[in-house]
């Protein structure tokens, strides 16, 4: 049973070639990219993420609005769609009443289970198309974490990666050091001439 020596890499020993050294220093940095670069990096993508899921939500809520609307139309026998929430909802005909006083239809999202004549409400754009309702609090914060986590899993994948690549070049240094240095010295062991 053999004993494992700890910073062998570190420590000048006949053994440690200049591939170990680049090697130790190497799973130094990606121990600091690990553990401090990768989390930092996920926060930031995370707050400009959130930034910018903020200023996309206001924006929707100033193009769009609500308006209680009759359902005039049928709604359909296929199956509904899920919407965001988990909502499962129709595409149906509705009507409603302008601020102006004028009578306007569009197809809009319904929740199942909506009969006709009912009234429900629907968000609408500038031009009285039906429009999902624009992002909530947990839409925005939901965006900013997927944002944050697929930040930081890439860059953790980046960095194994390139710590991989490292290990294989300094691998192949590595055995061609020592086969030069066997080439030196097996004439003294083996008494056969170079």
């Amino acid at each position: 049973m053999g004993t494992r020596v700890r910073g062998w890499r570190w420590r000048r020993n006949p053994l440690r070639r200049r591939s170990d050294v680049v090697e130790a220093w190497t799973v130094l940095a990606v121990a600091v990219l690990l553990f401090v670069g990768t989390p930092l990096l996920g926060a930031a993508a995370a707050w400009w993420a959130h930034d910018e899921a903020r200023a996309t939500a206001a924006r929707q809520q100033a193009e769009r609005q609500r308006v209680r609307a009759e359902v005039i139309g049928r709604t359909p026998d296929r199956l509904p769609s899920v919407q965001a929430g988990g909502r499962h909802s129709y595409r149906a005909t509705v009507r409603w009443t302008d601020p102006d006083g004028a009578v306007r239809t569009t197809a809009s999202r319904v929740p199942a289970g909506t009969r006709h004549g009912e009234v429900v409400e629907v968000w609408l754009d500038r031009r009285g198309r039906g429009v999902p309702p624009p992002a909530d609090g947990s839409a925005v914060w939901q965006h900013s974490l997927t944002m944050g986590v697929c930040a930081t899993a890439g860059t953790v994948a980046t960095v194994l990666l390139a710590h991989s690549g490292v290990r294989r070049v300094a691998l192949r240094h590595r055995l061609a050091e020592w086969e030069r240095e066997w080439a030196r010295t097996e004439p003294r062991w083996t008494h056969r001439r170079a």
